[in-house]
């Protein structure tokens, strides 16, 4: 064997096992969206915690994930993607361990905020390595296909996985796999990527992250502690205030930059601009609802928590099936058919879903195709838009584009994860309100809601009498009825916008292709 040879066989090999580092991660990303949600009733009774924690839960890891995107894709140029990449799975995995061993909320709190910061390097970390790992477009293709199909097996079955794990071996394991997978993972990548950097990086905008950071947690804050604060308390007011002036120097620093990490001008950019509304849109419905459907499923259908979690997948596997159905429509079709047509099936699903908890003896079966239904319009949807986003632009602004498209989904799920709960509390307190003859104070009668909107069946009144379960299933087949009405109304706005963005002469051109 020639010296050329061995060579090549040697990258050809290095390149495979970036390739297996960088699925790995990626699955392991996908499993902390999806896995997480599934567990939460579990966390809810294990570690004492209450409905906002539980939010936050979730919340911070969104909230973090959407902090560090923008910054991470400029760290990885500066310092070297691989660095960057191998220094986040480290990080990743330590995360992982604190969330494992947390002895209450809050400690599981602080460990999901890091597990969101580094899983979002990590995430711009794997796009930036596959990227610079293959010089072929074929190849690179072929790579970003199976990455791909990796992190949507994560996201598909991280519900049955999270469930599984938690029944046999507890909660803890969920977040303690990660830190076995990670030690494998940074072997491959040490072994495989090849360090890269940009020597014209830019510098970071410490500005833009600091304002666009505080202003997503104050308005997520806002949202979820105000149920209990009051939305006109003085203290809320100022947490609303902080955030509409973030938010304001935000756009003002942007605005001001020659290079912004946040480029306002691609909105002029119709494709991109449609595409967008349709990544807020999965987010304003499908993914928020992650969280709360695996309460409605066991407190409210009466699954333990493997049938539930083999339940979800009525919701999550069309994710996996129909994507490549997509991009044959989409190039059919054009975007701006396709992402409008995707979002109006998830509200189709959602409206489905509202009707099944009306539908007696029918509630499961007719629930589960209203997931499914869900399912496939998230199917139709997802990488859509981001093939939209990333092809709307340049190739030497796919970067930033991907990272506007990234953002706005984190930032609309962690926004959409409060008003849910907002909306699902809100729904059990007004149902509580009506049937309760003696009503409790009203301190004690949202807390009541709350508990019974976090999957505690087993809840209290005022007068520290138990309430009936048929009081209590009710008040939360109410609130979950609002939310998917929530779900239904709020995807179809989205998709309404979306087509207008897309305009009349996005369908000309689809028309005209045939």
């Amino acid at each position: 064997m020639s010296k050329g040879e061995t060579m090549s066989n040697t990258r050809r090999q290095n390149t495979r096992l970036a390739l297996a580092a960088v699925c790995l991660s990626s699955m392991m990303f996908g499993l902390e969206i999806s896995s997480v949600p599934a567990i939460l009733p579990r966390l809810e009774r294990a570690l004492h915690a209450d409905f906002q924690q539980l939010q936050w839960t979730m919340n911070a890891y969104t909230v973090a994930v959407a902090t560090v995107l923008m910054a991470a894709g400029t760290l990885a140029d500066r310092y070297g993607r691989k660095r960057l990449f191998v220094a986040s799975m480290i990080a990743f995995g330590a995360s992982s361990l604190v969330c494992g061993i947390a002895p209450n909320i809050t400690i599981l709190i602080a460990g999901r905020a890091l597990q969101g910061a580094t899983g979002g390097a990590m995430l711009i970390s794997q796009i930036a390595v596959l990227s610079q790992q293959y010089g072929d477009a074929g190849e690179r293709a072929k790579a970003f296909g199976w990455w791909g199909i990796v992190f949507g097996f994560g996201l598909g079955f991280g519900p049955v996985i999270g469930n599984g794990i938690s029944a046999l071996m507890g909660w803890e394991w969920v977040f303690l796999v990660h830190v076995l997978i990670t030690i494998l993972t940074v072997l491959l990548a040490i072994a495989g990527v090849r360090e890269t950097r940009d020597p014209n990086a830019q510098h970071l905008d410490i500005a833009g992250i600091v304002s666009l950071s505080a202003a997503v947690f104050c308005l997520v804050f806002y949202i979820t502690q105000s149920s209990q604060l009051g939305f006109i308390n003085p203290a809320s007011l100022t947490v609303a205030a902080i955030a509409v002036v973030s938010f304001t120097v935000f756009i003002v620093v942007e605005l001001s930059k020659s290079h912004p990490m946040f480029d306002f001008t691609v909105f002029r950019i119709r494709r991109f601009s449609g595409a967008i509304f349709g990544s807020m849109g999965m987010n304003f419905s499908f993914w928020p609802f992650m969280i709360y459907i695996p309460i409605w499923f066991e407190a409210g259908l009466g699954l333990d928590g493997v049938a539930a979690g083999i339940a979800l997948l009525a919701y999550t596997l069309p994710t996996l099936i129909v994507p490549p159905f997509a991009e044959r429509l989409l190039l059919r079709r054009g975007p701006g058919l396709v992402i409008p047509a995707g979002l109006f099936t998830i509200g189709l699903g959602f409206l489905v879903m509202k009707f099944g908890a009306a539908a007696g003896e029918a509630i499961l079966p007719v629930t589960l195709f209203g997931a499914l239904v869900a399912g496939v319009g998230l199917g139709v949807t997802n990488t859509t838009v981001t093939n939209t986003t990333t092809g709307s632009v340049s190739s030497d602004r796919a970067g930033m584009a991907s990272g506007i498209d990234m953002s706005a989904r984190m930032i609309s799920l962690a926004i959409n994860i409060a008003v849910m709960g907002f909306v699902l509390v809100s729904g059990v307190l007004a149902n509580l309100q009506t049937v309760l003859s003696v009503s409790p104070d009203a301190v004690t009668l949202p807390r009541l809601a709350e508990r019974i909107a976090s999957g505690n069946t087993g809840v209290l009144d005022g007068s520290m009498t138990k309430l009936s379960s048929e009081i209590v299933r009710t008040a939360l087949t109410q609130g979950f009825d609002w939310v998917m009405l929530y779900g239904a109304l709020s995807v179809w706005a989205l998709a309404f916008l979306s087509l207008l963005a897309f305009g009349t002469r996005a369908h000309a051109n689809a028309a005209a292709s045939e």
